[in-house]
Parts: structure tokens; sequence; C-alpha cells
């Protein structure tokens, strides 16, 4: 059993209430600390008073880190053990979790680089900058502390807010017991880089827990669904990483089957679990030979033990993953199944499934179905005409246009509702520093002031 213990202002703290953390087969891996909401208001109160890190140090800690998160022994742990249980616990392809891992580390390592982009040009990082006498902004933060409610679908979302240390900010990590493991070992690695145990705590706790979290800080970020989305959607000082919805369309001028690949790996890349996995392909046309061709690739996917390093669709236990194809089933009413719920539950043998892929096709661009989000590779294809324009792909994270109408693309862009636009052989689940995810997370963080001085 690994113990996981909380990471409080005064070190681990080992707590009398523990929850037993299971694989997906059911077995025990490891023993998860919850501390109580006094713990938590505490723990954040001390972050408060802590004040911020100088910046040279942080930027030299974060290289550190980054170093010693992948390259050290942390808790007993080994990189390779502390993937071995990422994979077994959240579900994830072993090569998939080791692939997202680095990318944490990466992402830890760029943390400064990363912010750079989404300050305003003329904005200076500190008053004592020369623009300052004729009249400047300055680029400060809106708060100490950050609380972050990390999802569990992937150690990627571990990655963005290193940002937040960047800046100075003081971070709250409440994991998800779904995976609690790249926190810890993240935040571990931080404080042994140079952070004090103030600058990035690690609180395991329940609901009431939770949302002391978010009540105690400055500022928070949530990963959840819809009902999160809803519940956050008027708080200013709650930033939520809500249901991707991510989509491609291709318009008529451009022949499906050189984008094929494209499509493909937009669906089904990082187990079909990432929120920038492709939900919906729209074509200006007939679909249903797109829609053919996308089922016989995916369709030749082998369901594997999450522990080969061949397998790539994401594992549940059994009877969550039949609950999952039974709501597929609910859900796909009046579509034409090509790879349809009754054959998404791949039964392992040892109390857990594979999720193999589904594609549907659609009669019409129905909106319903076309923002169906799960978390495996799972398509609806629809036809698309200009009559329909922007309304079926709204709400979406990412879109990929692969059109040679600029009019179409300067709709996209305009589009509130839609956060990125990528136009052409680019996939939905692209990414990069420089681009960003749903907004740059520094441009929640920080704000500008306007400053003059003799």
């Amino acid at each position: 059993m690994i113990a996981v213990d909380a990471l409080g202002p005064s070190g681990e703290y080992r707590t009398r209430t523990r929850e037993v953390i299971t694989d997906m087969a059911g077995q025990p891996v490891a023993e998860l600390s919850m501390v109580p909401s006094l713990y938590v208001s505490r723990s954040i109160g001390a972050q408060r008073a802590a004040g911020p890190l100088a910046p040279n140090r942080r930027d030299a800690a974060l290289a550190e880190a980054a170093e010693i998160f992948t390259d050290t022994e942390i808790g007993g742990q080994g990189f390779d053990q502390y993937v071995d249980a990422v994979s077994r616990v959240a579900g994830l392809p072993v090569a998939v979790a080791r692939s997202s891992a680095h990318g944490v580390a990466e992402a830890v390592r760029r943390a400064m680089d990363a912010v750079v982009p989404a300050r305003p040009a003329g904005a200076a990082l500190h008053w004592h900058d020369e623009r300052t006498r004729q009249g400047s902004a300055v680029w400060v933060r809106r708060g100490d502390v950050l609380a972050v409610h990390a999802s569990g679908n992937s150690p990627g979302v571990h990655g963005a807010w290193a940002q937040a240390l960047a800046l100075g900010y003081r971070v709250a990590i409440r994991p998800s017991r779904r995976e609690p493991f790249t926190g810890h070992r993240l935040i571990n690695a931080l404080r042994t880089a140079g952070f004090r145990p103030e600058d990035a705590l690690y609180l395991p706790t329940d609901h009431v827990g939770a949302a002391e979290i978010v009540s105690a800080a400055d500022l928070s970020v949530v990963y959840g669904g819809q009902d999160i989305v809803d519940k956050y959607a008027g708080d200013p000082t709650v930033m939520v990483n809500g249901p991707g919805r991510s989509k491609i369309l291709i318009t008529a001028e451009h022949d499906w089957r050189d984008y094929l690949d494209i499509v493909v790996e937009s669906i089904g890349g990082h187990g079909g679990m990432a929120c920038t996995n492709t939900t919906a392909v729209l074509f200006e046309g007939d679909p249903r030979p797109l829609a053919e061709a996308i089922a016989a690739r995916l369709a030749q996917i082998t369901p594997l033990p999450i522990t080969d390093e061949r397998a790539v669709l994401p594992v549940q236990p059994l009877d969550a993953a039949r609950r999952v194809g039974e709501y597929l089933a609910a859900r796909a009413q009046g579509a034409t199944a090509l790879l349809g719920a009754d054959q998404v539950v791949a039964d392992l043998g040892d109390g857990s499934a594979a999720l193999r892929p589904a594609v549907h096709l659609l009669q019409r661009a129905d909106v319903g179905k076309l923002n169906t989000e799960l978390a495996f590779p799972c398509v609806w294809i629809a036809p698309w005409s200009r009559a329909d324009g922007v309304v079926p792909l709204r709400y979406s994270l990412v879109i990929t246009a692969i059109t040679s109408d600029g009019e179409l693309i300067d709709a996209l862009v305009a589009e509130p509702t839609v956060s990125n636009v990528y136009s052409g052989r680019h996939p939905t689940s692209y990414a990069a520093p420089h681009i960003p995810h749903d907004g740059f997370l520094a441009d929640f963080l920080m704000r500008t002031k306007g400053i003059i001085r003799d």
C-alpha cells in the first residue's frame, strides 16, 4: 500500500481518516490521508501570511523540480513505479500515463516561459521598471492564494498550475481520489527544489473541505462537468475547466480522405480521455463514407490491459464500464451505430474492462448528441450545411476547421463560445505553451494596474 499523506505548511500530515484507493480491478493500491475543513482553512491562512517567494528563486526551483519529478525517488517510488500506480488507478494505458507525466515535468520546467505570451505588451513586471517614470501599466496578481480542484483523468492537469507558482502565488491542491499521485509527487519535488512548504499544499479532503478550499483561497481553478460549470458560472473568482466538446468541420472543397489520419488521431489520441479529443465531426456533404472510414480505422484497435505498452484504450471497473455503455445506448437513440454501445465494453477478465471506440452517424447536426462527450474514443458524425452556420459548433474548446472559406474562419474566431480555432491540418489535441488552452491561465491570475512615478 502506498501512503499518500497530506502536505501542509508544517510538512507531511498523516490523518486518522484515510481512504483506500483501488485500481481498476478493485485491488487496493494506496491509502490517502483526508484532512478536515478546519485544517484546510488554517493551512491556507498560513499560505497567505507567508508572502511570495523571490522571483529568482522561483525560476530556479521550478527547473530543478522538473528534474526531480522524473529522475528521483520520491516517497519510496521511482518514476516508473509512480507511472504504474497512475495507470492502474486512473485507468490510463501505461504509455499514455508516462507520456502525460513527462508532459507535466516539461510544463513545470517551462512555467515562466508559458506566462510570457499572456502579459500585455504595454505592461511592466514590476513598478521599478523605467517605463513607469513616464507612466505605464504593471502586471500584478489578483490575489495571493490559488486553489485547484484537480481532475483525475490525466496527470497533465497538474502541469498548468505551476504557472501560478511562477507568478508568485501560493497554491493549494485538492487532488482527485481517482488519481492522487501526480499532485503529491510534484509538490514533494517542488519542496525538495527550494519552494517553501507554504508555497504548495496538498490537501485531500471531502466535499465540505473542498468547498472550504474555494472559500478560503483568493482564486480557484475547478475541473468538472456541466453541473460544475453551471455552479460557478456567476463567480468571477473561479475558473472552470469543463467539458471540451471539441469538433472537426470539413467543408466540401476538401477531400476528407486527405485528413483521415488527423481526424482519427483527434478522436483516439491519449486514450480519447482529454477535453481536446474530438467529440464530433461535421462534413459538408454525405458523411456516411467518412463515418465508415473512421469506424473502420478505430475498429482495428485491440483492447489490452493498461499495463501493456501497446494499449491505447482507457480502462474502467467492469460495472462502471457497463454503465457507460448503457448511458451511451440511451444517448444514441435515433442515430446509426457503426460502432455501437453494444460492443464498447471489452471485459479483460480481471474485474476491469477496456472501452472500445464508438462511432455514430447522425441524419442532421443534432446539437444535443454532438455535445455528448465521454471519456473514451466516442464520436458523432453528422452532415453540415452553410445554412447551419456556427450553431452546431458552439460550446467547443477546440474547432479544427478544414476549409478554404475565410469568412467561416472569421465566424468561428468571433464566436464567444468557441475557445480555440485550428485551421487546416492540425488535430484538436494539439497543444503548445504559447497557444491558450481555454484562455491563458495568467489571464485569470493577473491584472494590470496603472502607475507613474518620479
